[in-house]
């Protein structure tokens, strides 16, 4: 017989009742009923019901163990009696009736406890992180988190990917957040930089030839932790693809991502033709370029309707060029209480109020706005929306560059509280025509939107005679029920293109040759036409999970401090280490 078991704890079922079983694993639950011990063994296969009474020769022993215990068992396998079968459980038609038993490693006592779903501190929960994961939800996450990787992989393999694995030390790159910087013993002074993501590389292996490429990748950002976003590391299913346009690089996405998430969706409807988002539609319907399309309502420019109206807050705001004025529907919505709900709701997020009119069941508009501008134009803006009786719209208005961040939270906010969002869905989207540039107000300069790498639209002719912030990129992202999931490119492969577009927003080719060099020689030397992208594995596997926390879905995370509180880390170098990389620290005054 083997040491430790014949059996996992999740593997004996009726047919083996009669036989002998040895199975290990932790005391999940113990009861004492009237002098019968009962002990809920469980490994990571399952859990089985062991049953020691005082005729068992293990019974002195039992009565001392306590949970998380490691013990090992031996007795019969028997059915459970009658009407005592657990049927939530695999195991839960036998039972094993315990002669002999052994402690294999004793328990102190808990911090926390890992029978039931309590919630925890999360610093209690991150320092015993090796007990968290016994917890049953987050034990699931992680390996649903596997299989959904295995997944990807089988999917992609059938795409015609190969799987190749790029460096971890290299150079720092401008990927637009702060790099991890490594000392170089070697070379005293010099530092490599932690990828934040295998952008060069993985065009490097185009200009080498081969033609279709993936990884699990991890990527490593200096970033300031968000509950969907992991601090210091976090993992990307990364692509790359030779002599394709963005449709090829669509059609070859979009079976994986629909299948994995078809696969672990559980049985919630998955977007089967994923619509084509232009990013400045999707700014001006959603307020953002990663919409949660569960939500029904979409914005609406009313500006005309206000133009000269006896609403002169509005009517002076629209006398500038650049202001509008949007209109967020909220259908059902149009009661008193609930405008004055939202009301309050855009104060607490600093707006000095948000306008609105609601519809009564006579079809005439109510409110301050709708008396200023009189039935006429309240009925105008109520057609134009597709409203009814007993509906509401709500409005913001000025220069939709600073309001469209609220306008969109606002837009969340209605479709939430009127309960008019199917959570129970995955609706997934291209984002498509990202703009190439952006305006730095702190700089004072055109800079880079989104990636730097990406084939401006209309390509070296329109680095040259456009206005550089009417540029738009082949670049996009896949939205998914709110979330940016994905996030790609065709890229930039002629050299004298990437020079231009580097020069536009501020840096010299000197500069581009040496930040960018290995890119730079390969193009000289025939780049085909290439693109790809990252889809990101932690935000896919939260969402398959059900959570809105990266750290539910992560093995061993770090704390919203980006402090490790299992390992210690980060820590402090002895002396002897910071000799070795002739570093001296200059630690800021307390």
């Amino acid at each position: 017989m083997h040491r430790y078991r014949t059996h996992t704890c999740g593997a004996l079922r009726a047919s083996d009742v009669g036989e002998t079983a040895r199975i290990s694993g932790w005391c999940h639950r113990i009861r004492d009923h009237g002098g019968v011990l009962f002990i809920d063994l469980r490994d990571h296969y399952g859990l089985t019901q062991v049953v020691v009474d005082p005729d068992s020769p293990a019974f002195k022993l039992a009565e001392t163990v306590r949970s998380e215990w490691v013990i090992r068992v031996d007795g019969r396998v028997r059915s459970r009696p009658a009407g005592t079968e657990n049927p939530e459980l695999p195991t839960g038609q036998i039972e094993v009736y315990c002669t002999e038993m052994e402690v294999l490693g004793p328990a102190a006592e808990l911090p926390l406890p890992v029978f039931g779903d309590v919630e925890y501190p999360e610093e209690t929960r991150l320092r015993y992180r090796f007990l968290d994961l016994r917890r049953e939800k987050l034990h699931r996450n992680i390996m649903t988190r596997g299989a959904i990787i295995d997944a990807m992989r089988a999917k992609m393999k059938a795409q015609g990917f190969f799987e190749f694995q790029t460096p971890i030390l290299t150079a720092s790159s401008p990927e637009g957040a702060r790099d991890f910087l490594v000392p170089s013993r070697l070379h005293p002074g010099k530092f490599y930089a932690l990828p934040q993501a295998p952008q060069q590389y993985k065009q490097l292996i185009m200009m080498s030839g081969f033609d279709r490429y993936f990884q699990i990748a991890p990527c490593f950002r200096d970033e300031d932790p968000r509950a969907d976003r992991l601090p210091g590391e976090f993992y990307q299913l990364d692509l790359e693809m030779s002599f394709v346009e963005q449709e090829d690089v669509f059609a070859a996405v979009e079976p994986v991502i629909t299948g994995v998430f078809e696969q672990f969706a559980d049985g919630k409807p998955v977007t089967k033709n994923w619509p084509r988002i232009p990013y400045a539609e999707a700014m001006r319907k959603y307020g953002t370029d990663k919409p949660d399309l569960r939500n029904p309502v979409e914005m609406q420019d009313v500006s005309e309707h206000f133009r000269g109206s006896g609403f002169k807050v509005f009517a002076r705001l629209l006398e500038a060029e650049q202001n509008q004025v949007w209109a967020i529907p909220g259908p059902t919505g149009g009661s008193r209480a609930f405008c004055d709900r939202m009301n309050s709701w855009a104060q607490g997020e600093g707006q000095p109020g948000l306008g609105y009119i609601m519809w009564r069941e006579t079809g005439e508009g109510a409110g301050p706005l709708a008396n200023n501008i009189g039935p006429e134009r309240t009925e105008a803006i109520r057609q134009q929306l597709g409203l009814k009786a007993g509906d509401a719209a709500f409005f913001v208005a000025g220069d939709p560059s600073k309001f469209v961040k609220f306008a969109g939270l606002a837009r969340t906010r209605v479709g939430e509280e009127l309960k008019l969002v199917d959570f129970d869905r995955f609706e997934l989207a291209w984002i498509v025509d990202f703009p190439f540039y952006e305006w730095d107000e702190d700089e004072k300069k055109v800079d880079f939107s989104h990636n730097p790498f990406s084939m401006p639209q209309g390509g070296l002719e329109a680095l040259k005679s456009q206005d550089p912030l009417t540029i738009k990129a082949f670049q996009y992202d896949i939205a998914c029920n709110g979330y940016e999931i994905a996030s790609g490119g065709i890229r930039n492969h002629r050299p004298e293109a990437m020079v231009k577009a580097f020069e536009l927003a501020g840096y010299d080719k000197a500069t581009v040759q040496e930040r960018f060099g290995g890119m730079y020689r390969a193009f000289q030397y025939g780049a085909p036409p290439h693109g790809g992208m990252a889809a990101g594995v932690d935000r896919i596997v939260m969402l398959l999970c059900g959570t809105t926390n990266l750290r539910e879905i992560s093995m061993f995370p770090m704390n919203q401090q980006a402090l490790d509180l299992l390992m210690g880390a980060p820590n402090e170098a002895s002396p002897k280490q910071l000799r070795e990389l002739h570093i001296r620290t200059n630690l800021p005054e307390k």
